[in-house]
């Protein structure tokens, strides 16, 4: 133990003087309580799942224990998958496992996901320790396959992963996304990865237990964006989380407009940082997602439009506060477009390469206080000030 001396006895042995101490520890015979033991046996266990799951072999996969769940993957097209165990809590022959779970998807994912698993184990009568069941940790997301089957639709440039969803309705994902990607690409001049991951669970509470907050958070939300924001070379690929019941409800050119902005998030993530507003993301996005629709201000627009005709122009930027899910709806609608006005703002009067200039210049900042400012003088020639000013003639120009 730590901080603890021995004191040798005259005359005796090196040997017995080790086993002396050894002894205070784990017996002289190399014995410890068990719990170590159990630990290091429950890991081997879990490698061996995790070498069958990658494998696609389900009888090596039953013999360490239940085979639920095995089915519910098999689409995944897995690059990577293997559990580290954190934390055992055992009670005789049962015992609780926590893990780490870290996995990556063939052809997307330079880096690993990372997700937080409980493993729930029996030991028979010869000693062997056995998988009984496995899912989220307490106050951790579930993965899709912890819903149910897993389906899986290539398109050119994404991967749809589906539960409880059609061939038909996941093919249709794709088929947007292949539409996206290319569209993001010729409006954002910077290298990305020109592929996205879809996540289409089986309704709004699926998405909600993938994002593990409430469903109330994303009600009329219909797709979220999940990923590490100034993004380096071994970060995970973003994940698409589509919510079925709200994008149900959107038109064709809804739907298009939602995947193109999503994707957007995809591609400028390594450019977003803590210093960039939620104005500029999500506004950037959106005027990805319109720049081709062939959209009025107006019909883009509608919720800001009828604040500046009740003469409600806005006197600043959106703040990030405004574009908080849980506000109210109209609101949230008002900032997204602000956001989206001011891109198209500095579109028209800059051009468009000093839109995407702009938006690096950004991110690039050290912090977020100052990083507008400094990008505004650097890239555009201009000012805070100066360019709120503006923005608001613009609004009032194309609203009113």
């Amino acid at each position: 133990m730590a901080g603890r001396r021995g004191r040798v006895v005259p005359g005796t042995s090196a040997v017995a003087v080790v086993c002396l101490l050894l002894a205070a520890l784990v017996g002289c015979g190399g014995r410890d309580d068990g719990a170590g033991t159990a630990r290091a046996e429950v890991q081997r266990v879990l490698d061996r799942r995790a070498a069958a799951v990658l494998h696609r072999d389900r009888d090596a996969y039953a013999v360490t224990g239940t085979a639920a769940g095995f089915d519910a993957l098999r689409a995944v097209p897995l690059a990577a998958w293997a559990y580290r165990v954190t934390a055992l809590d055992r009670a005789g022959d049962t015992a609780t496992a926590t893990a780490e779970l870290r996995y990556r998807i063939a052809g997307h994912d330079r880096g690993s996901v990372t997700a937080r698993r409980s493993v729930g184990l029996r030991r028979d009568g010869n000693g062997r320790w056995s998988v009984t069941s496995e899912g989220p940790a307490p106050k951790a997301a579930r993965q899709l396959w912890d819903e149910g089957t897993v389906q899986a639709v290539r398109g050119t440039h994404s991967l749809v992963l589906g539960v409880g969803q059609s061939t038909g309705t996941l093919r249709g994902f794709a088929d947007l996304a292949d539409r996206a990607v290319p569209a993001v690409s010729d409006a954002w001049d910077r290298p990305w990865a020109r592929g996205v991951v879809l996540l289409v669970p089986r309704s709004l509470a699926g998405m909600a237990d993938l994002l593990g907050s409430p469903a109330a958070s994303y009600r009329g939300i219909a797709a979220v964006t999940t990923g590490e924001t100034g993004g380096h070379e071994r970060a995970p690929a973003d994940r698409i989380v589509i919510n079925p019941d709200a994008y149900g409800m959107l038109g064709t050119l809804g739907r298009q407009v939602v995947l193109t902005h999503e994707t957007t998030h995809v591609a400028t993530r390594a450019d977003t940082t803590a210093a960039t507003p939620l104005w500029l993301s999500e506004g950037y996005a959106d005027w990805v997602g319109y720049r081709a629709a062939g959209r009025t201000p107006g019909q883009a627009a509608p919720e800001l439009a009828r604040a500046v005709e009740a003469g409600r122009l806005p006197d600043a930027l959106p703040s990030d506060k405004a574009f908080a899910f849980t506000g109210d709806a109209e609101g949230l609608a008002r900032a997204y477009e602000g956001g989206w006005l001011a891109c198209r703002l500095i579109a028209e009067r800059w051009g468009e390469d000093r839109l995407d200039a702009f938006y690096r210049a950004v991110g690039a900042g050290a912090e977020r206080a100052g990083a507008v400012d400094k990008a505004l003088r650097e890239a555009l020639g201009t000012t805070e000030a100066d360019f709120t000013a503006r923005w608001r003639e613009y609004v009032a120009e194309q609203l009113g």
